[in-house]
């Protein structure tokens, strides 16, 4: 499968382009940026063949297969729209977009032109997460009770700016962290959350968006969900605590874009340490989305996985701004 990369960007430099190269016959054939300059330098140093500023170019080369969307946040709609009307599949970054409305329509526009699009919710590939899914799924601590999922660290210089200090872009710790603490609870749980409650705050290094934010969401269920993500927690450990009526599951470290981590279970029987597979994350969700365009059944996160995850961080958002608990109509894009 060949591959347009629109945006120049750190996660398609260091994830994104090592998968694609590890499929034989797959190669990142485009770059695409809104930089010139930045486009050429990216593709000289990444040995892509072609780099552009127009997007029209890159989707009318017939052997482009599909596009790895990884822009800032406000440009995700419009390029998505633009690759699903040239016949390619489209992988995005979180969140898909600025609105439900936007995140609706590039869903349907997908399924009308025939082609697969997907949300890059890399946690769901990680084999840590699919051996607690796993434990879940075959009882190990009974009935569910509640999740704490912790995303409290500090955030890389090199991944600064628009991110800290532009809501336009779609900045701000909850459009990007609290939407993978969302997928990847609902992909643990098998549902999705009904309501949120939450408080947001600027430490200082957001400006015009907040930097940490917890929340606390109740699932269909009644499972009660506290997430807390932050941008400024220099010492902070990302974790999931999955607490039940027959025993806990403590994922240390696993929120994480390397195979990295432990898993630990924890019964009347005493500590039980989980093996995983340390599978590379990035080429599982590019081996599930070629096997998703091939006709198989998509298991790393969907168009739907990305709406969903989207929509609770919205309410978040609303809900720290509101002092007001949100309820959550997935069928009502806003």
């Amino acid at each position: 499968m060949n591959w347009a990369l629109i945006g120049a960007s750190t996660i398609a430099r260091q994830y994104i382009i090592p998968a694609i190269r590890s499929f034989d016959g797959s190669e990142a054939a485009w770059v695409v940026s809104g930089s010139a300059e930045h486009a050429n330098n990216f593709a000289t140093d990444e040995n892509i063949a072609n780099a552009t500023t127009d997007l029209a170019q890159a989707l009318a080369d017939t052997s482009v297969d599909a596009v790895y969307i990884s822009s800032t946040n406000e440009k995700h709609h419009a390029q998505a729209l633009a690759a699903i009307a040239a016949g390619k599949h489209v992988l995005c970054e979180k969140p898909l977009a600025m609105s439900l409305a936007e995140a609706r329509e590039m869903i349907d526009a997908a399924k009308a032109a025939g082609v697969h699009f997907a949300t890059n919710h890399h946690l769901r590939c990680a084999g840590s997460h699919r051996a607690i899914r796993q434990l879940i799924a075959d009882g190990r601590i009974g009935e569910v009770l509640s999740v704490k999922v912790s995303h409290a660290v500090s955030l890389p210089e090199h991944l600064r700016g628009w991110r800290l200090d532009n809501p336009g872009a779609g900045g701000g710790v909850v459009l990007d962290m609290t939407v993978h603490d969302t997928d990847t609870i609902r992909y643990h749980l098998g549902e999705d959350p009904v309501s949120v409650v939450a408080e947001a705050a600027s430490s200082g290094m957001g400006q015009g968006v907040e930097d940490s934010a917890m929340a606390i969401m109740t699932m269909a269920s009644g499972i009660q969900v506290l997430s807390h993500v932050s941008f400024g927690h220099p010492f902070g450990k990302t974790g999931v605590e999955i607490h039940g009526s027959k025993g806990a599951i403590y994922g240390k470290g696993v929120i994480a874009q390397t195979p990295a981590g432990e898993v630990t279970l924890v019964t009347a029987e005493g500590h039980e340490d989980i093996s995983f597979p340390r599978h590379d994350l990035y080429e599982q969700v590019l081996a599930e989305f070629t096997a998703a365009v091939n006709g198989q059944p998509h298991q790393g996160a969907t168009g739907e996985d990305g709406y969903k995850s989207l929509a609770v961080a919205l309410a978040v958002r609303e809900a720290a701004a509101t002092g007001q608990r949100q309820h959550l109509n997935y069928g009502e894009p806003q």
